[in-house]
C-alpha cells in the first residue's frame, strides 16, 4: 500500500508539472470589460469564463500550438494562435461587436420611416386613416410631420420651402406620375391611392438616397404589401360613395391575387353641406385594381398593381373681372398606372430588384363664361372671349428599373442600377373663335447611380452615393453626390448629417422652353438629432437648402408662361421638432410637431427674391387619438396651425418688366378637426367580420382660413382663396371578411 501511495503521488506531481496556466483579461474594442465570456482552446474541453473583471485563467496539458479562442453573443469571435511550452501564458483579447439591425445607428437625416423591419414607425397605415385631418388620405396625413406646408388651395407635398412638383412619389420603386386627382382651379384634390395597399413608407423631407432623382426638395417611397395573411374580402358604404374588393390566397400560401372597385359621387354631401362653388357636375369618380403576387422559391417577390380611374366635375364661380359673370369650369379625367416588379436572390449574396411601369392620363377640361342665367356669355369683350377655351391633355409615361444589392459582413452593403424614363405629354387648345393650338413635349431619361453602406461599428455608419442623368429635353448630363453620415451618442440616440446634390428638369406646362435650358439645382445640408424607442420618438433637425438655375418664366406669343432662362435662385433654411408619445396617457397616443421656415426664392415671374406664396414661416400641428378598451372605441383629435402665408400681384410695367403692384399675408391658418372609430363585434368567432364605423368631422370649429388671392385684370379688385366650405362631414361603415382585425387595430393605437 505504501508504495502504491507513492507511486500515485508520484505521477501526481509530474502531472502538475506538464500543467501551464493561461490567463488573461478580455475587453471590446473600447476597452470595456466584458463579463461571461467564453474562451477554450479549439478542439479540447480547456477553456473558463471571464469573471465580473472580464479576466478568466485555465489550466491545461496542451502542448506546441494552439489556437486560443473567446466568444461571446454579440461579438465577433476571436481567435489568437499561442504556443504553449512550460511557462504560464498571459494573453488579454479583444472583441470586436457585431454589427446588427438591433444595435446599429440608423442613418436617417431627412427621412420619416415607417415599415415592417422599423417597428418604431412615424406614421403606419392605420396612423393615417384615423388621423382626422388627412380624411384618409396619404399626402394629407403628411401634412402633421414637420417640414411639410398647409397649402390648401392645390394638392400634394409642399416641403422646406420647394414647390409641390420639387416632391415625387414612388411605389415599389416606379415613379408614380399623377398621383393625385387632376387638379381644379382653387380646389385641392386627393391622392387615388388606398393606404392600406403599402405597408413601410420613407417620407424624406430632404437629403433622400442617389437611388432616386428628378426631385429638388422630397421624395416620398412606398412600398406595396407581400401576401395577405388570409383569403379576405372588405365592403365600405359611406356618405361619398361605395366599394368592395377581396384578396384571394392561395392553398399553398404562396400566391395571391385582388380585385377592388370604389364608387364615389358626393351629391349627398354636397346637398347636406353648401359648398362655395356652384356645382352643376358633382364630383363623380370609378376606381378600379387589380394585383398580384407571387412568392419565389428564393423567398423573392414577384408583384403587379394595375389600376384605372375616372372622375370628372363642374363648377361654376364669380368672374373675378365681372360682377355679374361666372366661369364654368369643368373636366372629365381618365388615368391609368399599371407596374410589375420582381424582387428576388440571385446567388452568391447578391439581390436584383427590378421593375416596369406605365401609365396614361388624359384631361379633358373646358372653361366658358356665362351671364346670371348660365347661358354662354356672347360679348365682344376680348377680356372674356379668351376666357372660352377647351383644353386636352394627353401623356403617357412609362419606366424600366434595375437596382443591384450585395450585402457584406455586417450591415455592409453596396447598390447599384439604372432608370430610363420616357414620357410623351400632347396638348390641343382650342380658343373661343375655333383657333386651334398644338403642342408636344417628349424626353427619354436615363440615370445610372450607385451607394454603398459602410458600418464601421454599430455606432458609426455612413450611406455614400451618387447619381448620374441625361435628359433629352436638356441634352446634358448632370452627376448628383450623396453622402449621410450616423453616430450613436447614447442607448437609443443618434446624431446625423446628410449632404447631397439635387436636380430637376422644369414642369410641362412650362415647356417648349424659349431658349436653351439646364436642370434646376438644389444642395441640401441637414443635422439630426434623434431618440426613439418603441414608445417614444424625440426628432430635431436643422437645415439649409440652397438653389440655383430656379426657371423664370416670360409670356409666349398666346399668353402661355414658358421657361426663359436660368436665372433664378433661392434658399430656405429652418428648424424642425417631433415629439410622438404612446405611453405616457394609458392608451393615448399623441404627437406633436413644429417647423420654423425662413426661405426666399427669385423663380418664374418673381421680379426679385422674395417669400413665395406657398411658404409660411411657422408651421405646428398636435394629433391626439385616445383608445377605449371596454367599448373598442378610438376617438381623434388633431389641431393644425400655420403663420400667414405671403401673397403678390405681379405684373408688367411700362418696361415690360415684371414688378409687384400689391402684396400682403393672409390670415394664420387654424384648423381642428375630429373623428370617432368605433369596432363593434359582428357575429360570432367563425364568421371571422371586422367592422369600423367612422365619424370625421374637419375644421369642427368653423374658423376661416384663406389660402391666397386672385387679382383681376387690372389689379383693382381681389377676392381670397377659401375652402369650398367651412366643415366636411363623413360617415362610413367599413367590413372586413376572413380576417378578424379587431385586435390589430387596438394593438396598434395603444
Amino acid at each position: 500500500m505504501k508504495q502504491l501511495l507513492f507511486f500515485i503521488l508520484l505521477v501526481a506531481f509530474f502531472d502538475s508539472k506538464a500543467q501551464v496556466i493561461i490567463s488573461g483579461r478580455i475587453t471590446d474594442n473600447k476597452n470595456k470589460v466584458l463579463f461571461g465570456v467564453s474562451i477554450v482552446l479549439k478542439n479540447t474541453y480547456d477553456g473558463a469564463t471571464t469573471d465580473s473583471l472580464g479576466k478568466y485563467s485555465f489550466t491545461t496539458t496542451e502542448k506546441g500550438d494552439q489556437l486560443l479562442e473567446a466568444s461571446i453573443s454579440g461579438y465577433n469571435a476571436v481567435a489568437q494562435k499561442i504556443t504553449i511550452g512550460s511557462l504560464s501564458i498571459k494573453q488579454d483579447l479583444a472583441l470586436k461587436e457585431q454589427i446588427t439591425e438591433l444595435k446599429a445607428v440608423v442613418i436617417s437625416a431627412g427621412s420619416f420611416e415607417a415599415s415592417d423591419k422599423n417597428k418604431g414607425a412615424i406614421l403606419s397605415d392605420i396612423d393615417i386613416v384615423t388621423t382626422p385631418s388627412a380624411n384618409g388620405d396619404i399626402t394629407s396625413a403628411f401634412k402633421s410631420l414637420p417640414g411639410t406646408q398647409q397649402v390648401g388651395e392645390s394638392e400634394g407635398l409642399f416641403v422646406r420651402g420647394g414647390t409641390a412638383t420639387e416632391s415625387k412619389i414612388y411605389m415599389d420603386g416606379n415613379l408614380v406620375n399623377n398621383f393625385f386627382f387632376s387638379s381644379t382651379p382653387g380646389i385641392a384634390t386627393r391622392g387615388r391611392f388606398n393606404p392600406f395597399l403599402f405597408k413601410g413608407t420613407v417620407f424624406s423631407t430632404g437629403g433622400y438616397s442617389a437611388l432616386y432623382g428628378q426631385a429638388l426638395s422630397s421624395a416620398l417611397i412606398l412600398e406595396s404589401k407581400d401576401l395577405p395573411e388570409k383569403t379576405e374580402a372588405d365592403v365600405s358604404i359611406s356618405v361619398v360613395g361605395v366599394g368592395g374588393g377581396i384578396q384571394h390566397l392561395a392553398k399553398d400560401k404562396k400566391s395571391s391575387w385582388g380585385v377592388s372597385f370604389n364608387y364615389t359621387n358626393l351629391w349627398l354631401a354636397f346637398n347636406v353641406i353648401k359648398q362655395k362653388q356652384d356645382f352643376f357636375l358633382v364630383p363623380l369618380a370609378k376606381q378600379g385594381d387589380v394585383n398580384f403576387r407571387i412568392k419565389t422559391k428564393n423567398g423573392g417577390f414577384i408583384k403587379y398593381y394595375g389600376y384605372l380611374s375616372t372622375n370628372k366635375t363642374g363648377y361654376r364661380s364669380a368672374d373675378i373681372d365681372s360682377l355679374v359673370l361666372k366661369d364654368a369650369f369643368s373636366i372629365d379625367n381618365i388615368n391609368t398606372y399599371q407596374n410589375i416588379n420582381w424582387k428576388d436572390r440571385i446567388g452568391n449574396g447578391w439581390r436584383i430588384n427590378t421593375g416596369i411601369s406605365f401609365s396614361t392620363n388624359k384631361d379633358n377640361i373646358s372653361n366658358e363664361v356665362q351671364d346670371a342665367g348660365n347661358e354662354k356669355f356672347t360679348g365682344n369683350n376680348p377680356l372674356y372671349s379668351y376666357k372660352n377655351f377647351d383644353l386636352v391633355n394627353k401623356a403617357k409615361y412609362a419606366q424600366a428599373r434595375v437596382v443591384f444589392e450585395k450585402k457584406f459582413k455586417g450591415l455592409n452593403a453596396i447598390r447599384f442600377g439604372s432608370d430610363y424614363f420616357y414620357s410623351n405629354e400632347k396638348t390641343f387648345y382650342t380658343l373661343y373663335d375655333g383657333t386651334k393650338f398644338t403642342q408636344q413635349v417628349n424626353d427619354h431619361l436615363v440615370a445610372a447611380f450607385a451607394e454603398t453602406d459602410i458600418y464601421l461599428t454599430n455606432n458609426l455608419a455612413t450611406k455614400i452615393g451618387t447619381r448620374l442623368e441625361h435628359s433629352a429635353i436638356i441634352n446634358k448630363w448632370n452627376i448628383a453626390p450623396r453622402i449621410s453620415l450616423a453616430y450613436k451618442v447614447a442607448e437609443n440616440s443618434q446624431a446625423s448629417f446628410a449632404y447631397g446634390i439635387f436636380y430637376q428638369n422644369p414642369e410641362r406646362k412650362y415647356l417648349p422652353a424659349l431658349a436653351a435650358i439646364d436642370y434646376s439645382k438644389a444642395a441640401h445640408y441637414i443635422f439630426q438629432y434623434t431618440k426613439q424607442t418603441k414608445d417614444y420618438t424625440l426628432r430635431t433637425e436643422v437645415f439649409y437648402k440652397k438653389y440655383d438655375k430656379l426657371y423664370k418664366t416670360d409670356s409666349s406669343f398666346n399668353g402661355r408662361e414658358v421657361v426663359a432662362n436660368n436665372n433664378g435662385y433661392g434658399d430656405a433654411k429652418g428648424i424642425e421638432f417631433f415629439w410622438r408619445d404612446k405611453k405616457t396617457i394609458k392608451n393615448v397616443d399623441y404627437w406633436i410637431s413644429y417647423s420654423y421656415l425662413n426661405t426666399k426664392r427669385d423663380f418664374l415671374n418673381y421680379p426679385s427674391a422674395i417669400q413665395p406664396s406657398f411658404a409660411a414661416t411657422h408651421t405646428a400641428a398636435f394629433v391626439f387619438k385616445r383608445f377605449f378598451l371596454p367599448i373598442k372605441t378610438q376617438f381623434n383629435l388633431s389641431y393644425n396651425f400655420a403663420t400667414g402665408r405671403p401673397y403678390y400681384r405681379i405684373a408688367k410695367d411700362a418696361q415690360y418688366k415684371y414688378v409687384i403692384t400689391d402684396a400682403g399675408k393672409t390670415i394664420n391658418y387654424n384648423s381642428m378637426s375630429f373623428s370617432v372609430n368605433y369596432l363593434p363585434n359582428i357575429g360570432n368567432k367563425n364568421t371571422k367580420t371586422f367592422a369600423v364605423w367612422v365619424l370625421g368631422v374637419s375644421n369642427v370649429l368653423g374658423q376661416n382660413q384663406v389660402y391666397n388671392y386672385n387679382y383681376n385684370n387690372n389689379g383693382s379688385r381681389k377676392e381670397a382663396i377659401t375652402p369650398p366650405a367651412k366643415r366636411f362631414v363623413f360617415i362610413g361603415c367599413f367590413l372586413s371578411f376572413g380576417i378578424d382585425r379587431t385586435q390589430d387595430a387596438i394593438n396598434n393605437n395603444l
